[in-house]
């Protein structure tokens, strides 16, 4: 299957303006296809970013089914365009396609389609320090619909938009709520899939949370209360005695991050111990409470990395690394963002370069 490309005229196209924030602002073109059940996928284009039309008892609006995946594009120093891991993403969206019950997508043609997109629309990838394309493939049942019931048709579609730092305050700490009442996900439950209702559920703690003066809230696991998984935007590590980089282990309910996957093969080649494991949340506290614990960070696309300087966990507070940055998570982030916009070496391959015409 071919893609048919209808791009705005030259003089109608925008450029990345001097001023955005993270998921507001959106470039000239977007990828779509659609899918229909004896047919497959079809009607691939990239065309003016649009609006879409959905009959008011699509299936999406009232079952849920959807999926999306979160990816960046980083403008190198060449001048081109730097994709991360792109062919992790790919997998992931299918892993979620099937856990939803949704078609998969053929890997190679959606990256096809995605380098097609940043192809047209590469005046959108900032070159501010910092900054990068963030992209967002999502797939949606349109089904016209009301019985409850995997969706016949869906519709594809790849949309981007610049984006700076994910956090306002930049690398400093933030400040983490643990959850003590709600849960996210349980694990025979679709925490791994990245499906819009994961997200969902974690509005209304997260609302309440950020009244309290917290950025995020950590989630526990659903059937004891007692481990950790997750917060609500990222993974979440612990480093003990500035060395040892410890991470739940994946469990079905914990959303397999492509960062953390990265953090836990890059630390090593770094000198850093990684361990992935069940982690009591009592135990994590008294960790940082005796020093054991000397940094916490998040990670996730969006945010690569933030440390977190303050968890509280039934109304006590507890602070790492007295509320500051740590080394651990500073070294990991620059050697991260440095193999993402190509001023570090990448021994792993990981960089996908799409030349700028």
């Amino acid at each position: 299957m071919s893609i048919v490309i209808k791009p705005l005229d030259v003089a109608k196209r925008g450029a990345c303006p001097q001023e955005f924030s993270f998921g507001s602002t959106f470039s000239d073109h977007m990828f779509s296809q659609d899918f229909a059940q004896g047919k497959g996928w079809h009607n691939a284009e990239i065309s003016p970013y649009h609006a879409l039309t959905l009959d008011p008892s699509a299936a999406v609006l009232h079952y849920s089914q959807e999926i999306f995946e979160g990816l960046k594009a980083y403008r190198n120093a060449n001048g081109n365009i730097n994709l991360f891991r792109p062919d992790a993403n790919f997998k992931r969206f299918n892993r979620s396609a099937k856990r939803m019950v949704m078609p998969e997508v053929d890997e190679q043609f959606h990256f096809d389609a995605l380098k097609s997109l940043i192809e047209l629309d590469h005046a959108w990838v900032p070159d501010q320090a910092g900054s990068s394309l963030y992209i967002r493939p999502t797939m949606i049942a349109t089904s016209s619909k009301l019985g409850l019931g995997a969706s016949a048709n869906y519709t594809h579609f790849i949309i981007t938009g610049p984006a700076g730092a994910y956090f306002q305050g930049g690398f400093n700490p933030i400040s983490v709520f643990i959850a003590d009442k709600y849960r996210r996900a349980v694990v025979g439950g679709v925490g791994e899939a990245k499906t819009g209702g994961n997200y969902a559920a974690s509005l209304y703690a997260s609302e309440e949370v950020a009244k309290l003066g917290y950025s995020q809230v950590l989630w526990l696991d659903a059937i004891e209360g007692r481990f950790i998984e997750e917060v609500g935007a990222m993974n979440i590590c612990f480093v003990y005695d500035n060395n040892k980089i410890v991470t739940p282990a994946l469990s079905g309910s914990i959303l397999p991050g492509i960062t953390r996957d990265s953090i836990l093969k890059l630390a090593p080649t770094l000198g850093y111990e990684v361990s992935e494991q069940r982690l009591d949340v009592n135990q994590v506290m008294a960790d940082i409470e005796s020093g054991k614990v000397t940094e916490c960070f998040g990670c996730g696309t969006a945010a690569v990395i933030s440390p977190v300087g303050k968890l509280c966990l039934m109304g006590k507070d507890y602070i790492v690394n007295n509320n500051q940055s740590g080394a651990v998570a500073k070294h990991l982030y620059d050697q991260l963002t440095g193999i993402q916009y190509g001023t570090v070496a990448d021994p792993f391959d990981w960089v996908v370069e799409i030349p700028v015409k």
